[in-house]
């Protein structure tokens, strides 16, 4: 996912424009006709297979930049790439569900292991063991449920990243959070005219 957009914090480029994304994996359909989050986990695996696909993604020195594409079943996918020291800030993708894969280079996510209420809150103070970490280098992905919040980051000094994310149903909005040790806010809930 961007910073601008998705999955997301603002790219100094955009190519197009993009988002970022979590969830859990499950065999459950995503939606009624939708895919499940495991064909989408599927689906940006074998997309981070196509080498000519990740070397045509022009790479920004200072900021992230996206290419959508086109996702399995309706939903919505974007190709990502992150120089070193980028990432997306705490979000979530409220009612889609996701997956992403990273392409090259290595990423990190941040996530929470709590089921936050969905609308009517500020702040909230989360408990003690609710956080979750897991690097994910070239190859690995990670699927995701309705409204996981997470951050994806970049950690490297030196080297770009590239992945591919996928959401279904197309994300109708993203809620960005702020985080002061145990205090999540919410700052901000943007919609797809925000990243489009």
């Amino acid at each position: 996912m961007p910073t601008a957009a998705a999955s997301v914090p603002s790219p100094a480029t955009a190519v197009a424009s993009a988002p970022a994304v979590s969830a859990r994996v499950g065999s459950a359909r995503a939606a009624s006709s939708g895919p499940t989050v495991a064909e989408l986990l599927d689906f940006v695996r074998r997309t981070a297979e196509d080498t000519a696909l990740i070397a045509s993604l022009p790479l920004d020195p200072e900021g992230r930049t996206w290419v959508r594409l086109d996702g399995p079943g309706g939903s919505e996918a974007w190709l990502i790439g992150w120089p070193p020291g980028t990432g997306t800030g705490w979000h979530d993708h409220a009612d889609s569900v996701g997956a992403f894969t990273t392409a090259s280079g290595t990423l990190k996510e941040h996530s929470l292991a709590v089921r936050l209420p969905t609308d009517g809150w500020k702040t909230l103070e989360l408990n003690e063991g609710v956080d979750r970490s897991r690097e994910l280098a070239a190859g690995q992905g990670r699927a995701f449920g309705q409204n996981h919040v997470h951050e994806v980051l970049n950690e490297s000094d030196s080297v770009h990243a590239v992945s591919i994310h996928a959401y279904y149903p197309p994300l109708p909005r993203i809620r960005r959070f702020s985080r002061t040790g145990a205090v999540l806010r919410l700052e901000q809930t943007e919609s797809p005219e925000d990243w489009q």
